[in-house]
């Protein structure tokens, strides 16, 4: 049983956050930065975006870079937030998935980048993100996942649960072994297929999946009708 608990959550994710960007970028050989990219440009045109769990505010600077928008960040993490205050002039808020602190129908599209896993009740994140979204506003998800073929499937598995747990501990410095926690909450996430499916059931209507790097991450999209 994976804990995520809220208090273990906040707690992991401050410790580890002096090191989050470097290790993000050295654990994935650089491909996160590739798959915001890619995320930004399929949500398509935007004027107004909340990024939930927004983190060091990567994935809202790659939003505002390719479309100009204004995009407002939300994570309950205080010390991630202090590291995306330096790197960006967004309006960074600190609040829960769960309990969003805004008014329904306000942005034009709600993204979520390697944060939804991490709720406790991922359901009831989806339909906050559906609350906020203007009718015909777009949902999007960039998660991990697993690789569906099994050659690949195993190679993935052994550097996610023995090589990358060492290196992350070792350098995160962090009380909380999050880099253990990481692969734990992967292989226990929903499938592509599965998030799909919760997304029709909270109402997403036109719901697609993009699988990226031969399975090892996926960008969910889905559209309030």
């Amino acid at each position: 049983m994976v804990d995520k608990s809220p208090a273990r959550i906040r707690a992991m994710f401050d410790q580890i956050s002096p090191r989050y960007d470097f290790l993000n970028h050295l654990l994935s050989l650089n491909s996160d930065v590739v798959w915001r990219r890619r995320a930004a440009e399929l949500l398509g045109p935007v004027r107004t975006v909340l990024d939930v769990c927004c983190g060091t505010a990567d994935l809202a600077i790659a939003v505002r870079r390719r479309w100009g928008a204004r995009v407002v960040g939300v994570d309950f993490s205080k010390e991630m937030l202090v590291r995306a205050r330096r790197k960006t002039r967004a309006e960074l808020l600190q609040g829960d998935a769960l309990r969003l602190p805004f008014r329904s129908e306000r942005f034009d599209a709600v993204t979520f980048a390697f944060g939804i896993r991490n709720v406790a009740n991922p359901q009831h994140a989806l339909a906050e993100m559906a609350r906020v979204l203007r009718p015909g506003g777009k949902a999007l998800i960039l998660e991990f996942t697993l690789p569906i073929r099994p050659a690949i499937r195993r190679g993935y598995l052994f550097y996610f649960s023995q090589v990358l747990p060492r290196i992350g501990k070792m350098l995160a410095r962090a009380e909380i072994d999050a880099y253990r926690y990481l692969p734990d909450s992967v292989q226990r996430w929903f499938s592509p297929e599965e998030l799909s499916e919760e997304l029709r059931g909270t109402g997403f209507r036109e719901v697609r999946h993009y699988p990226l790097s031969l399975g090892v991450a996926a960008i969910h999209i889905g559209v309030k009708p």
